[in-house]
């Protein structure tokens, strides 16, 4: 995909890999970068710095949990600004803690930001590029989208749904010359991941090896793009020894028993 002269929109692009992202669009002489998250004040710092970049900057404080509300903004946007050529959905949301212990109200949100508001938005600018029939889609999902880890249970679940959903998608969309694609970073050093327990053993890579990567994807059309050895070495062990796998998640996973459940 040759990005001179595009429109993208990124979600998520207030911080971590959303935010990465954006800043190397903005590198690659892009038109105009659509910004989507919920905190304004992030995303007017992060405004600023693709300014300065003489790149078009738009931003929209959205929740995407909020249909209505995505709607209306989006549709707005499209008749302001114009087509959008590429979609970056980055939204997410992790909580880590052991099945058993896990909440219900940290679910629904892990749910309702990773799977429900991708839906939402996918669906709203999918239809506009399938009547220009012309468009680009990329998901972000996860290595444990391929390889669930313990403690992770429902992040990997929403992770695993978005593989699938991208892959449906390409499918489906390829009539309409909508190319659809999933990006797949292995731990990354961002603000989400600074509360949680690492796994023994995984090296966290930057936001930024995983923004350089996915504009390598995206030159070559990848449908996957999965981000370094350790995400090929995970996926090629889970293909060949599953088990084995298995065995050295837990070992790595931060498991530690609670006495009440």
């Amino acid at each position: 995909m040759n990005l001179t002269g595009k429109t993208a929109l990124v979600t998520g692009a207030s911080r971590g890999i959303g935010k990465a992202i954006a800043l190397e669009l903005a590198e690659q002489q892009i038109k105009r970068l659509i910004l989507v998250a919920r905190d304004r004040q992030k995303l007017a710092e992060v405004s600023a710095e693709i300014e300065a970049r003489d790149v078009e900057v738009v931003t929209l404080a959205l929740d995407l949990t909020q249909p209505v509300a995505t709607n209306i903004a989006i549709a707005q946007a499209w008749r302001s600004y114009g087509p959008i050529d590429l979609l970056i959905n980055c939204a997410g949301v992790a909580h880590q803690t052991p099945f058993l212990q896990s909440q219900h109200p940290k679910v629904e949100e892990e749910v309702s930001l990773n799977l429900i508001g991708m839906f939402t938005i996918v669906r709203l600018i999918a239809r506009r590029m399938a009547a220009r029939r012309e468009g680009t889609i990329v998901n972000v999902s996860s290595l444990m989208g391929k390889v669930a880890a313990p403690t992770m249970a429902t992040y990997s679940a929403t992770k695993f749904a978005i593989v699938g959903f991208t892959q449906a998608l390409r499918t489906e969309l390829a009539p309409y010359n909508i190319r659809v694609s999933a990006l797949l970073p292995s731990l990354t050093q961002t603000d989400m991941v600074r509360d949680l327990k690492l796994f023994r053993w995984v090296m966290p890579m930057t936001p930024e090896e995983v923004a350089r990567s996915l504009i390598t994807g995206l030159k070559r059309d990848a449908p996957e793009i999965l981000v370094g050895w350790q995400s090929h070495l995970a996926v090629w062990c889970q293909r060949i020894f599953p088990r084995l796998l298995e065995r050295i998640l837990l070992m790595a996973a931060p498991l530690s028993p609670s006495k009440t459940l």
